[in-house]
């Protein structure tokens, strides 16, 4: 598993398009990263960024900590705020700084 602290914006660009998948208790729920966008300058090397991710109408997933896994970076806890609503379901952003 990768030290998601010390990972940049270029390390997730290209796994845009890719399915992630939000591990809880009940279930896996996929989510595809579908932007990844740099924000400036930040705390860690490479400058603060974010990912949106969409996913599915149900369930729909609160602001808060989940699991996030993806078989090239692993499992981490990354805290997800939902952004919109699509068609498709919804969006989740992760800024990190």
């Amino acid at each position: 598993m990768r030290d998601l602290s010390k990972m940049t914006a270029e390390d997730f660009s290209g796994l845009t398009d890719r399915t992630f998948s939000i591990v809880t208790a009940e279930t896996e729920i996929p989510i595809e990263l579908v932007e990844v966008k740099k924000l400036g300058a930040g705390e860690r090397n490479g400058g603060a960024f974010s990912l949106l991710w969409q996913g599915p109408k149900q369930p729909y997933l609160p602001q808060q900590t989940f699991q996030v896994s993806h078989p090239e970076i692993g499992e981490h806890a990354i805290f997800l705020v939902p952004v919109a609503e699509k068609t498709t379901g919804f969006q989740y952003e992760a800024i990190f700084t």
